[in-house]
């Protein structure tokens, strides 16, 4: 079985809860999972000006994925941060070149899932989620969130990002806050429930593309 997270993360906040999604899958023996991050858009001194350059060396060695690996996969676990609502203009872009895999019904049955940052704490968390949906339901994906056996996510005691689409974090406006212990717990929960779900589905005999 493999799994694949696959990511963009410019201020290293969606880059955090990718690793701790890769963690929360290597919960399960026998998993094989890969983290890959989408091409940048951004000409480097672009990411300069916004400070941006420095924070992206921390994730420099991941390798860049390439749509047609997706068809490898059993499962995918996409990470994104929030613009204005919505996936970022890299993640979209990333997906707007899978439509060689569309029209072979190369990710049908697949498990898909997402998790996302924003820089408030309503700053369109759920709808960058739910609207990435689409591209996976089009594709054919079954959609895997975080269901509310993750306590977590129901905390009143403190701000903090989850949700039943998926994990979550709150960077702040300025991007000064990093994920709490709660949001990458969050995220782990999500990892090993997305490689459950995909496992109980290859062993009861399906077969993506069906």
């Amino acid at each position: 079985m493999e799994i694949q997270v696959i990511f963009y993360s410019m201020y290293g906040h969606i880059h955090q809860m990718a690793e701790a999604m890769v963690q929360g899958v290597q919960q399960m023996e026998g998993v094989r999972v890969g983290l890959y991050q989408v091409p940048e858009l951004i000409p480097d001194e672009a990411l300069e000006r916004v400070g941006a350059k420095q924070t992206r060396q921390a994730f420099a060695h991941v390798p860049v994925a390439e749509p047609s690996q997706l068809s490898q996969a059993d499962a995918i676990i996409f990470g994104t941060p929030t613009r204005f609502g919505n996936m970022c203009a890299q993640m979209r872009n990333f997906l707007d070149r899978t439509g060689q895999l569309w029209a072979a019904n190369a990710l049908v049955g697949k498990v898909g899932s997402v998790f996302v940052s924003t820089g408030t704490q309503h700053g369109g968390q759920e709808t960058t989620i739910t609207s990435f949906h689409l591209t996976l339901l089009h594709h054919g994906m079954i959609i895997v969130g975080l269901p509310y056996s993750e306590k977590r996510q129901m905390a009143m005691d403190q701000i903090t990002g989850g949700s039943p689409y998926g994990a979550t974090t709150i960077a702040a406006s300025d991007g000064s806050r990093q994920p709490s212990p709660d949001e990458l717990d969050m995220a782990r929960f999500q990892g090993l429930h997305v490689a459950e779900v995909t496992k109980a589905l290859l062993d009861g005999g399906w077969q993506s593309g069906a």
